[in-house]
């Protein structure tokens, strides 16, 4: 599976340390990621991503595309909601992509949690038949 890694500064760390816990489940799959947030992924982890530009720069916007062709499969994106994001409508364009295409979203560590658990026994498979 393809899953999308992105985090708002401010949830970084949060999203690196929820990537380490997991790494035998996130080895597994083709990891992508907006840019920061892909580079602290592979130092801290040790997993390969793919790296996309910045969310402001455009990461977003690159990871939407793969949604809109159907070549993404999970989207986990730790947000911050007490910060204003710069960048907010190609955030809010990001989410609308994930409800237009049903890709399964996480926008924090518990609905995270709850997708890295599904994935790993197995219960994404329905994606397959969708696409």
């Amino acid at each position: 599976m393809k899953i999308a890694l992105i985090a708002h500064d401010k949830k970084k760390n949060e999203l690196v340390n929820f990537v380490l816990a997991y790494k035998t489940v996130f080895e597994k799959h083709e990891l992508y990621a907006t840019g920061t947030t892909g580079e602290q992924v592979i130092e801290k982890v040790g997993v390969p991503v793919h790296r996309f530009r910045s969310g402001p720069h455009g990461g977003d916007q690159q990871i939407g595309a793969m949604i809109a062709e159907q070549e993404m499969d999970i989207v986990i994106f730790f947000r911050d909601p007490l910060t204003a994001q710069p960048h907010e409508p190609d955030v809010s364009a990001l989410l609308r992509l994930c409800d237009v295409y049903k890709i399964p979203l996480a926008t924090n560590i518990a609905a995270a949690e709850i997708l890295i658990h599904g994935l790993d026994r197995g219960d994404f498979q329905w994606r397959e038949i969708v696409k």
